[in-house]
């Protein structure tokens, strides 16, 4: 029990002052000051809202499906000790990325942000990168033949229609 309240602590505190904190909310009050054109139609400003939504639902749930599931924290220091293949990485392997860059570029879009569309291009190039060069191979060797199933039927950026069924579940 302690374990499980130190690794909701550890991520609690990366999300709000680690990566997203700082890509999601710092970067773009610094640039926005998170102020809304006058003149932004309803409709726009509800497409962006869900956007954004639709962004934090994946990232979140992936934040406590870390702790809970996988037993470990985002931190890469703390990782999760057990591969986490449910929820929805049952639809796409990098959900949590996934999510980041949808709530960036709603960002972007409702506050007519080129800087924050200029981020979202170089953080979806950084995160790209990371899966490929440092993710995927720490993964590949930690979890060996879990991993490389689970590779075989869930795309790293695009989801699944139906959800794929872990033989371990």
């Amino acid at each position: 029990m302690a374990s499980l309240r130190i690794n909701v602590a550890v991520s609690v505190l990366f999300t709000l002052f680690g990566g997203p904190g700082i890509l999601l909310a710092l970067i773009p009050c610094r640039v926005t000051h998170f102020n809304v054109p006058a003149d932004e139609p309803t409709w726009q400003l509800a497409c962006c809202t869900a956007l954004i939504v639709a962004g934090l639902v994946p990232l979140l749930e992936s934040i406590w499906r870390f702790v809970v599931v996988g037993r470990g924290t985002l931190v890469p220091a703390v990782p999760p000790e057990h591969l986490v293949v449910s929820g929805f990485y049952r639809y796409v392997r990098n959900p949590m990325y996934a999510g980041v860059i949808s709530v960036i570029t709603g960002e972007a879009v409702l506050f007519r942000s080129r800087s924050l569309a200029t981020e979202a291009f170089w953080v979806w190039v950084a995160i790209e990168l990371f899966v490929r060069l440092y993710e995927e191979p720490k993964l590949l060797r930690i979890f060996g033949d879990e991993y490389t199933n689970y590779r075989l039927h869930v795309r790293r950026w695009l989801p699944r229609l139906t959800p794929w069924v872990s033989s371990r579940a």
